[in-house]
């Protein structure tokens, strides 16, 4: 992908371009209708900011067990991970990974997690520990020259993928069914032609998603058209839909996809540079991803991670460098309810929700 912030690989210099908003000073209700509030109870709710203890990084990769375990991943070879709701977090990076940026983590549980490192060649690596990060083991580094890894995902313990730019005019599939443990690439003939420019972004871990046992989707953007390509057999046949979210620059696509489940999915991005208009930030799709949909009111700017709130048919978040944004019709409208500044948000089905971004913010959605 393009390495977010920076981003992507078109102009492929693979630095980071400084993206971001002002954090607002105090956080925003987010008033969720009684209708859409369900189990949850999610009627009037906020995000909650904790003190990562690390205001240099960045946190893009964000993966959240429950309400009280959760992993970061970031800039500085930096991983996190809290087992007390985020009260405090403890510093588990992999030795030696100073240099790396992580984009991407994929948590299973408290001691069991996944972290993926993004760059040119060898700089894309994947790590896997057992222990809760006292210790690593590097699964994959990345050899090939041509490849540029984005993002990863998993459909269980033990069967994922991780994703490349294209490389030979295709994206490239890194496929795991040992929990990352091992890795192998996936060979590209199931996998539609790559249009001129087109990449992922490096944004928020969430361009590549999966639902269920075998379907995963995978975000593009830079090309003439954002696309969004879907395989329903863990990633050995593709097919490619266009999206009505802008595209036709290294800057504009789409960032993020979200699945509540293999047929109801949002996509989110715009343009990541901060001094130019993200419109029709937004698009919906009730059939798998065949087709897309343009949210009728999208969110105002750019936005590069979604996630639906927990066991609700229409509520869920998108966040970017200029705010968070709720939907509650599925993600037909959109309404801005935070200011501050987060590249990724995860929910999980015990209710809980966090975001992570830029300067060490991480926080937790709080009723």
């Amino acid at each position: 992908m393009r390495r977010l912030g920076s981003t992507r690989r078109g102009g492929r210099s693979g630095r980071l371009v400084a993206a971001g908003v002002a954090c607002a000073a105090a956080l925003a209700a987010v008033a969720v209708p009684a209708a859409e509030a369900g189990p949850l109870g999610y009627r009037s709710v906020h995000w909650e900011a904790k003190n990562s203890g690390t205001p240099l990084v960045r946190f893009r990769g964000l993966s959240a067990v429950d309400r009280d375990t959760a992993w970061l991943a970031g800039t500085q070879g930096t991983v996190l991970r809290t087992i007390d709701g985020g009260t405090s977090w403890r510093n588990v990076s992999p030795p030696g990974a100073g240099d790396l940026q992580f984009r991407d983590v994929e948590a299973f549980d408290a001691r069991r997690a996944v972290v993926l490192a993004i760059g040119e060649g060898e700089d894309s690596r994947v790590y896997r520990t057992d222990d809760g990060g006292a210790t690593w083991t590097e699964s994959f580094r990345n050899t090939d020259p041509k490849a540029f890894y984005d993002c990863m995902a998993f459909f269980d313990h033990r069967h994922g993928l991780a994703m490349s730019d294209p490389v030979d005019g295709r994206f490239r599939l890194l496929s795991t069914w040992d929990g990352g443990r091992s890795w192998r690439v996936l060979a590209a003939d199931g996998m539609p032609a790559a249009l001129d420019g087109e990449a992922g972004f490096a944004a928020s871990g969430q361009c590549l998603v999966t639902s269920g046992p075998k379907d995963v989707w995978l975000a593009t953007g830079g090309g003439a058209h954002a696309r969004v390509l879907h395989s329903a057999d863990r990633g050995l046949r593709w097919t490619a839909a266009e999206t009505p979210v802008p595209a036709g620059d290294p800057a504009k696509g789409v960032f993020a996809l979200a699945f509540r489940d293999r047929v109801h999915g949002l996509a989110v991005g715009g343009d990541y540079r901060p001094d130019q208009p993200s419109p029709r930030a937004a698009a919906v799709t009730a059939d798998g991803g065949r087709t897309w949909r343009p949210a009728v009111t999208p969110p105002p700017a750019y936005r590069s991670g979604a996630a639906w709130l927990p066991h609700s048919r229409g509520a869920a978040l998108a966040v970017g460098p200029g705010g968070t944004d709720l939907t509650t019709d599925g993600g037909r409208t959109w309404r801005t309810v935070d200011t501050g500044s987060y590249d990724t948000v995860d929910c999980t089905p015990d209710l809980s929700c966090w975001a992570s971004g830029e300067q060490g913010r991480v926080a937790r959605l709080e009723r």
